[in-house]
């Protein structure tokens, strides 16, 4: 039958359930166990012949005559028996009152959610059940859910309408728990470590922290145009560090207006953190502990399959040098050459760019060649400062910047530097970036004074990192648009 026939015919149930003084939508019905805790307790409730009640979505219903059953879903679980929220509701004409059987049979569809009372028993087959005495419609189902067999086929559909992809798929539904369990385990090792959560603002009059395309919206009351924020908050926590806060992190939404691919959205969740009289050496021993903690309590292992790279986060941590790879693969320095030499070396290196080309953006597409062959973990160092205008300069080379990022599976999974605190250079830095917007390079950091004189005020040696949910997208090997539970669609032609 087509969607709309299905409709009609669930409509007209809807109307019968009404003739019969049964409500469709109520407030609630009453239920004394989850239905994993039945799961679980099921030995000492049917050993004691108690009238219990039980609720659920109709996932499968069959049976004919006199005997119907049904198959209840309703998401619990138990830590103890890992029980799937599923349970079997045997409807029989001679246990129960015959019109309440007979509006069951007659206008009850898979996809509603019932409360059913009854005791439990066994069946013939060994099927843990509950035999049902009375019933009520929770909430009836005016769409039919896919088969949940055969499932959602199409892509769009999957993630338009990713509540039925959760519904139906136990690989999808736990994905979303690992990720929960993500957030929760980087949350509880910055608490166990003294650091201080807080929250920045998501509005900002000029976005910093990162090399990015902000979005732009305005706020009416203030009557101007601001900015969705780029990063999570890193000039704002890093004020706080000059307000006496010594450890601060935060967990946020963050919003860039950039192109979509496998490994990049235009607005997702990201973690940064600061702490005083931290520094880059210190950071990479506090992120490698980070990271093994994470795969360890989310997944249990320390080995991944990714993207066809073989992954051990238990191994040794190499380091690779930015300027050397570059120029062991390209011949160019990234130290020595000028503009002209690295957007040259870009071309012999056939490499497809959809951006105007300056020095800085032309060494990030060579390196970007040289990562994808890279299955790490391993720590990318050396970086030179026009890469990074808001880390401290290298005390051996001051043409190179005390920051790493983390090689994971070809791509960058993460970074941290030891923070930029000296004002004046910062005032250079941040005028270098201007004048690269200014040449057109619309992803080039502004020139934010009010933070310039924040850091005159005295910041602290500091360490910076932040991480995003990439991460996770690839911990799960999977695009990261697969791995949010609603990205970003567009909208759906009517």
């Amino acid at each position: 039958m087509a969607e709309a026939d299905i409709r009609e015919d669930r409509l007209r149930k809807l109307d019968m359930l009404k003739e019969a003084g049964m409500d469709p939508y109520p407030s609630t019905v009453g239920r004394d166990y989850t239905l994993a805790e039945a799961a679980e307790r099921f030995d000492a409730l049917a050993g004691d012949g108690a009238t219990i009640s039980l609720a659920g979505r109709i996932m499968a219903r069959r049976g004919q005559g006199g005997i119907m059953f049904a198959d209840l879903y309703d998401g619990s679980s138990t830590l103890t028996t890992g029980g799937t929220g599923k349970f079997q509701a045997v409807f029989q004409k001679e246990s129960m009152d015959e019109a309440l059987f007979s509006l069951f049979a007659d206008a009850s569809d898979t996809g509603d959610w019932i409360g059913v009372t009854g005791t439990l028993f066994t069946t013939k087959r060994g099927e843990k059940s509950l035999q049902v005495s009375s019933w009520r419609m929770a909430s009836k189902s005016l769409i039919p859910i896919p088969d949940q067999w055969y499932g959602l086929k199409d892509e769009e559909k999957i993630l338009r309408e990713r509540y039925l992809d959760i519904l139906l798929n136990t690989d999808v539904r736990d994905m979303f728990v690992r990720r929960a369990k993500f957030w929760a385990t980087i949350r509880q090792f910055y608490l166990d470590r003294g650091f201080l959560e807080v929250e920045t603002p998501v509005l900002e009059n000029s976005p910093g922290g990162a090399d990015a395309r902000p979005f732009i919206t305005h706020h009416n009351a203030l009557d101007m145009d601001v900015y969705l924020r780029i990063s999570c908050g890193e000039l704002w926590q890093k004020r706080l560090l000059v307000a006496g806060y010594p450890k601060v992190f935060e967990i946020g939404r963050i919003f860039r207006n950039e192109g979509q691919s496998r490994e990049h959205l235009q607005d997702y969740t990201q973690v940064e953190s600061y702490e005083a009289f931290n520094d880059m050496r210190g950071g990479q021993r506090f992120m490698q502990d980070m990271y093994r903690t994470i795969v360890k309590e989310v997944y249990g292992t320390y080995t991944f399959e990714i993207n066809g790279h073989q992954v051990d986060f238990a191994a040794q941590w190499p380091e690779v040098d930015f300027c050397t790879v570059i120029r062991e693969r390209f011949g160019v320095d990234p130290l020595n050459c000028n503009e002209e030499e690295a957007i040259q070396a870009v071309r012999d290196g056939d490499i497809q760019v959809g951006e105007e080309l300056n020095l800085a953006r032309a060494v990030d597409h060579l390196w970007k060649v040289i990562r994808k062959g890279i299955s790490g973990p391993a720590f990318l160092v050396n970086v030179p400062v026009y890469l990074e205008p808001l880390a401290k300069r290298s005390a051996g080379d001051p043409r190179t910047v005390e920051r790493f990022q983390i090689l994971i599976a070809g791509s960058e999974m993460g970074k941290g530097f030891s923070e930029l605190n000296d004002p004046q250079d910062q005032y250079g830095r941040f005028a270098e970036q201007q004048a690269m917007r200014e040449a057109g390079d619309d992803e080039a950091q502004r020139l934010d004074l009010e933070y310039v004189r924040a850091l005159e005020y005295g910041m602290p040696p500091a360490f910076g990192l932040g991480i995003s949910e990439r991460l996770f997208s690839f911990l799960e090997n999977r695009p990261a648009h697969e791995a949010q539970m609603f990205p970003l669609l567009r909208p759906k032609e009517q």
